[in-house]
């Protein structure tokens, strides 16, 4: 064979390559105008990760999929979203899951206090077996669950206190998510719980009706959370995931390379939000020390009688999310410990 007959049959199955690539890509897709509901900010994790999925599913759909997102709660709360979702009137929702436990109890595993050490930990429950085990029962609910994206670890910040000890949640007015185990893990740590819909806080904790609230750094720098608090303490007390959902009458709708290109894509955006989010939580600590909010680790001897002190709580939950279950999730944990770092 010739140098230049060579040439040209690789130039030509590259030209085959790529056709069928973009077949596959803008074969049996529709327009589609997808509105995709969060509650936090645009400059986010969760809005930096919605703009890198819509980048995505725009370009893979050949532009005929516009995805939009919809920040800070304009087409609701996450509870709210949910069922907007559910009812056909929304086609996605970025969500904590502990908003979904309402609707599948099996999502409390993961609002367990102190269940994870680290995001490695998290990340291998959340994309493995358990993980998907969980979002499969949301297609009864109205639901599909694309992946998971992140929130991080949450920490307790407040007006009246540095809390450095157990003994000092006693009375502190905490809001919460509107989730039975936050409510119970804050109030057997002594606070008050005070569930709240998230896009109510603010106003909340600027007229002092709440002391304090619990969310990652990310989240309490981008929603200025530290413009009305003075103390923020490193709790890490829940790790935080976010699920991206699909409303079942809107998925029933799509061809088979429309999910693709949402599925696909949700994944690939996962990793971008990932990072944001872990890189942000390290720069915005910085900034928010640098602005007056004063910062407090917790002893490891302290985070261990937190730990002590709401194991009754996880007792509780374990059968409300199924023994199995979380014997399974905790086995998944102690394998990834033994890895070598």
């Amino acid at each position: 064979m010739s140098f230049t007959l060579g040439r040209r049959l690789v130039a030509l199955a590259a030209c085959a390559a790529f056709a069928a690539g973009v077949s596959a890509q803008t074969g049996d897709i529709k327009e589609r105008n997808i509105k995709l509901s969060y509650v936090t900010s645009k400059d986010s994790p969760y809005g930096l990760g919605v703009n890198k999925l819509a980048e995505i599913v725009a370009a893979r759909s050949g532009g005929k999929m516009k995805l939009r997102g919809y920040s800070d709660g304009q087409l609701g709360a996450e509870v709210q979203s949910i069922s907007a979702a559910q009812g056909g009137v929304l086609e996605m929702a970025l969500v904590s899951t502990a908003a979904v436990a309402g609707n599948v109890k099996e999502f409390a595993l993961f609002d367990f206090p102190f269940l994870f050490g680290d995001e490695r930990e998290a990340y291998a429950v959340l994309d493995g077996a358990v993980g998907s085990q969980l979002l499969g029962k949301l297609q009864d609910r109205g639901l599909v669950g694309l992946c998971y994206w992140e929130v991080g670890f949450r920490h307790v910040t407040n007006s009246r206190r540095p809390v450095t000890r157990l003994e000092d949640f006693k009375g502190l007015k905490i809001r919460t998510i509107q989730n039975p185990v936050f409510v119970d893990v804050f109030n057997t740590l002594g606070a008050n719980a005070t569930p709240m819909a998230f896009t109510e806080v603010y106003t909340a904790l600027e007229s002092k009706a709440l002391d304090g609230q619990e969310t990652p750094y990310n989240i309490i720098y981008t929603s200025r959370f530290h413009e009305v608090q003075k103390f923020l303490s490193a709790t890490r007390h829940i790790y935080g995931p976010g699920v991206v959902l699909v409303g079942r009458k809107f998925w029933d709708q799509l061809s088979a390379d429309e999910r693709k290109i949402l599925q696909d894509g949700c994944a690939e955006a996962r990793e971008f939000e990932r990072k944001a989010s872990r890189d942000l939580d390290a720069r915005v600590l910085t900034e928010m020390r640098a602005k007056g909010l004063v910062v407090n680790e917790i002893s490891p001897e302290e985070r261990a009688r937190m730990r002590e002190q709401v194991k009754p709580v996880i007792e509780k939950y374990t059968a409300t999310v199924g023994p199995d279950l979380v014997k399974q999730a905790y086995a998944e944990i102690e394998r990834v410990r033994r890895q070598p770092r």
